[in-house]
């Protein structure tokens, strides 16, 4: 924002015991406001043009001082510009505190990324955060760490320092050097930028790096199971235990919803009887806390009966005996290869399989997936409910149904009568008794009835 008026002058300030040698002042008037400061220089007065506000002669001395004068009303003159730029309010004292120093961040980047990272941390032991958050987080801080080494050959940069060309730069390392794809440069590029604006929000930073940088994720499309390959998996018998255990934990996801941690801390107190008398699970979910009731189908019921017994259930109070994300992974992918699946699979395709093809591919309206799920919105199931080649075949032949129904509706009301009469005609009785003169003399009444609706017709 323009200030009224402006001004700013160096000047020796007269000391109380008067002598030669004085400090050298600097005062800033914005609106009739003067504010004071000393350069920490010293000169003579006998040597100070005070019009020109400079050392006098042309010794090397007075060359160092003009210099240093010229270069801070410089300064002065780029800071008060950039207020401007920045629709900012200029004051006498917010100008002087740029030149002690004041207003200038030495904050560096890492060093708030780490204090933010000990927050989470800390949030984390309190059950407010997820461990998998702050894992994130430090992965997330590495990546900068390691691009800021090897972009600038430096172990930390100030946020003053960043700009939108440290942004650009930062995606092309990720996606380049960290051969990154394109939605996972963008998470760790969020990551950073929540600390970016944390940084904003401190005033460490008067402006968003981000704010010209433009970015949008790929739709990628993840396909879940269909019903065949379910029931392939279900069905395929494993020489290994380890891969038994591990198509069933997959297979107990498909058919309840769970994700891989909800199934992992799954505990027996959490199955319940339910309004209708049967068994459902109650709890809330890790990732959003919010409640999940899900009824226990019978596959998901027999699953839990074959393991209620296996000591790692035993050991750690849990239903199933689910191993780590990254070994349910690994024996997924060699699972997938056994039963010839195209897909690769993976914990969270189990909870995409039991949205779309265990589900809604069954009718359960989205509304009721959605609360068991547990999503916030349905927008979020939506992106579950990817439709499979078979459950567009059975909307076609729906289709198909309709169309055919409509087309008999709208054929000719002339052309239905004499099919009509038609097939009575055909309606000959093979012996005749009481029985079948009466049901021939009540043909030829609707015969003749038929005939005269078909004299009205054609008269019209």
């Amino acid at each position: 924002m323009l200030e009224k008026s402006f001004g700013a002058m160096f000047f020796l300030k007269t000391p109380e015991k008067k002598e030669n040698l004085r400090v050298v002042y600097l005062r800033i008037t914005v609106d009739g406001i003067p504010k004071e400061i000393s350069t920490k220089r010293k000169w003579e007065s006998t040597r100070w043009n005070q019009k020109n506000e400079r050392a006098t002669g042309n010794k090397e001395d007075a060359k160092s001082l003009n210099y240093f004068l010229d270069s801070l009303s410089t300064r002065i003159a780029n800071y008060r510009t950039e207020l401007i730029n920045n629709d900012q309010t200029i004051t006498s004292q917010k100008l002087i505190d740029f030149v002690k120093g004041k207003n200038v961040s030495k904050v560096k980047v890492l060093e708030e990324f780490t204090e933010h990272n000990a927050e989470i941390l800390a949030l984390v032991e309190t059950k407010e955060y997820a461990v998998g958050t702050y894992g994130r987080y430090q992965i997330a801080k590495s990546h900068v760490a390691k691009f800021i080494k090897s972009k600038y050959n430096r172990d930390d940069l100030e946020f003053r320092e960043l700009n939108f060309a440290f942004i650009r730069d930062y995606e092309l390392y990720l996606k380049t050097v960290r051969n990154c794809s394109n939605n996972t440069a963008l998470k760790y590029i969020a990551n950073f930028k929540t600390i970016v604006l944390r940084a904003i929000a401190k005033d460490i930073i008067p402006r968003d790096p981000f704010k010209l940088f433009k970015s949008k994720k790929v739709k990628i499309k993840k396909k879940p199971l269909s019903t065949d390959e379910l029931h392939r998996l279900e069905a395929k018998v494993f020489s290994s235990e380890r891969l038994s255990l591990i198509r069933d934990v997959f297979v107990f996801q498909c058919y309840t919803g769970l994700a891989y941690i909800d199934a992992y801390q799954l505990k027996p107190t959490d199955i319940k009887k339910g309004i209708d008398g049967s068994l459902w699970i109650m709890s809330s979910r890790q990732k959003s806390k919010s409640e999940t009731d899900i009824p226990l189908l019978p596959k998901a019921i027999e699953i839990m009966e074959r393991y209620k017994d296996h000591p790692l259930c035993i050991q750690r109070g849990t239903v199933l005996p689910v191993k780590t994300n990254q070994k349910m992974n690994e024996y997924l992918k060699e699972i997938a290869v056994l039963c010839e699946l195209e897909d690769t699979l993976n914990t969270h395709k189990a909870r995409r399989t039991f949205g779309s093809t265990v589900t809604l591919k069954n009718g359960v309206p989205l509304h009721i997936v959605k609360e068991m799920m547990g999503h916030y919105s349905v927008k979020q199931t939506e992106e579950y409910a990817i439709t499979e080649q078979e459950s567009v075949s059975i909307e076609m032949q729906q289709l198909k149904e309709k169309l055919s129904r409509d087309n008999k509706i709208s054929e000719n009301p002339m052309d239905l009568l004499l099919k009509l009469q038609q097939e009575i005609a055909g309606l000959q009785p093979q012996k005749e008794n009481d029985e079948t003169v009466q049901f021939h003399e009540k043909l030829k009444t609707i015969t003749a009835r038929l005939d005269a609706i078909s004299e009205i017709l054609l008269s019209k």
